[in-house]
This record gives C-alpha cells, sequence and structure tokens, in this order.
C-alpha cells in the first residue's frame, strides 16, 4: 500500500512541476510543460515553443506581441537555436527579425504578409529531420490554413506542434491564398494516419492560451468528417462569420461545426 501511495504521490508531483511557469514580462509568459518543453503566450493570445535536445534547441513560431524574444529565449536555454515557423502568418512570424535566419516552408511565400525581416530564410521540407541531439523533430506539410502549413513531430514525447494548420478548435480556411477544402479535408486524413501510426497522442496547437492542453486525436477525427462534408458541398447549418477586418479574409466567410471541430471558411469559393 505504501509503495502504491508513493507512486501516486510521485506522478502527481510530477504533473505539478511540470506545468509551472519560468518567467513572465509585460508581453508573455514561458511555462514549462514537461522536461525539456516550454510554452511561451503572450498577451495577444499568441503561442511559441521552446525544445530542448541533448546539444541544440527549437524555437516553433515567433509570435506578435514580445519585444526582445531572443533575450526570453535565451533565459530558457543557452544552446545553439534553431528557429521554425509553422506558416507565414504574422501572429507566427511576427518577430523573426530577432533572429539570423528561419526556416519556413517555400509554399509560404506566396503568403502576402508583410513582415520586415532583413536575415535569411531556409527552406525546409516535407520530411526534413531536426537533429537536436537525442532529439529528432520531423517536418511534415498539412496544407490548408495556408499552402505552406507544416507540423513539426517529436515521437520522444508521442507529440505534435502544429500551429495553425488544424487550429485551436477553430480552423480558418477562409484567408487568402485560398487552399481548396478537398485539400484540406485530405490533410485530415493524412494527420489521423500519421497519429495512429507513430502514436502520437498529443498535439501542442497554435493558441495554446485558448486551451491550456494538448489536442487528442478525437478531435482530427471531428474536423476530418467535418472538412468531408464541406468538400463535398454540403454546409448545412453553417452560419455568418465576421471577417473581422482581415486583409486576407474573404467577403463572405461561414463557420461549420461538428462536435469539437469548428471550419470557418469561404462561403463563395469552397473549392
Amino acid at each position: 500500500m505504501l509503495k502504491i501511495v508513493l507512486t501516486f504521490l510521485y506522478a502527481f508531483s510530477f504533473l505539478f512541476l511540470s506545468a509551472q511557469e519560468v518567467f513572465k514580462n509585460a508581453d508573455l509568459s514561458v511555462t514549462r510543460l514537461n522536461e525539456r518543453l516550454w510554452v511561451i503566450e503572450t498577451t495577444d493570445m499568441t503561442t511559441m515553443y521552446i525544445i530542448e535536445g541533448d546539444d541544440r534547441a527549437m524555437l516553433i513560431d515567433t509570435g506578435t506581441k514580445c519585444e526582445h524574444l531572443d533575450q526570453v529565449v535565451r533565459k530558457i536555454t543557452q544552446k545553439p537555436l534553431t528557429v521554425v515557423i509553422t506558416h507565414n502568418h504574422r501572429d507566427h512570424a511576427g518577430n523573426i527579425h530577432y533572429f539570423d535566419e528561419v526556416y519556413m516552408h517555400p509554399a509560404d511565400s506566396v503568403v502576402p504578409v508583410n513582415i520586415p525581416f532583413d536575415g535569411d530564410y531556409k527552406w525546409m521540407r516535407e520530411g526534413d529531420v531536426f537533429d537536436l541531439g537525442g532529439r529528432q523533430i520531423e517536418v511534415y506539410l498539412m496544407p490548408g490554413h495556408t499552402p505552406g502549413s507544416v507540423i513539426f513531430v517529436d515521437r520522444s514525447i508521442q507529440a505534435a506542434f502544429t500551429g495553425d494548420a488544424f487550429g485551436s478548435g477553430q480552423v480558418w480556411l477562409q484567408l487568402k491564398p485560398h487552399v481548396a477544402m478537398t485539400e484540406y479535408f485530405a490533410s485530415c486524413v493524412r494527420m489521423e494516419k500519421l497519429m495512429k501510426e507513430q502514436n502520437i497522442t498529443k498535439l501542442y496547437v497554435g493558441h495554446y492560451p485558448y486551451l491550456k492542453r494538448p489536442l487528442e486525436i478525437n478531435y482530427i477525427i471531428d474536423m476530418k468528417k467535418l472538412a468531408k462534408r464541406l468538400s463535398e458541398g454540403d454546409t448545412a447549418g453553417a452560419k455568418d462569420y465576421p471577417n473581422m477586418g482581415i486583409d486576407i479574409a474573404c467577403e463572405k466567410p461561414m463557420i461549420a461545426v461538428n462536435g469539437q471541430a469548428m471550419i470557418v471558411f469561404d462561403s463563395e469559393n469552397i473549392n
């Protein structure tokens, strides 16, 4: 009995310690999610992740409102840093100017977002692997939210970092350049298959503050079913959605819901 109690207390203490805020300023907070994984959450609800290996560290996305992001990262890790972005929208790439080079998928070079950057873009593609030392981060292309949206898979913790490829409960497909709903459906099918085959149990999404937890495969299944229905032209139950003054949004967006999943889409051009 004592052994069971001690085991329970150890597990509980690990969970408690694993979600510990380690830094905070006026723009953001940094929380340790587990060993060598941190989430950065900004006050305007954008998200970055820091992953550390034995030899290198990786910063996934660069957020928007965060002064001196490079210095914030150095409060967490001093290891050589690789900076990657899941896609080329301002809320994920807005602070790339703090770094000398940034990895992005070339398909997102067509996204019309003017982000000042004097450094070097490095192109990453499907199948690329970043070796952080004892930790391999694999790149998968998942078009939909943008043509070059990618996810990063870390099998050592059974997790994927998905940016906005599958949303944070809601995925935006009403933005330009337009990607066909059939193509997004294919990304959902592929993501479900990847999770099953690679035993990926956790999806760390692009706007973590809204959820405060990773998503699971049931969410992707809900999203897949919704994308399939919309790709077949079935928009029953969809409602008008405000375009929120975003200059790259379509004129008449709508939102459809299935279980946990919500898709915002271009009502005049689904495919």
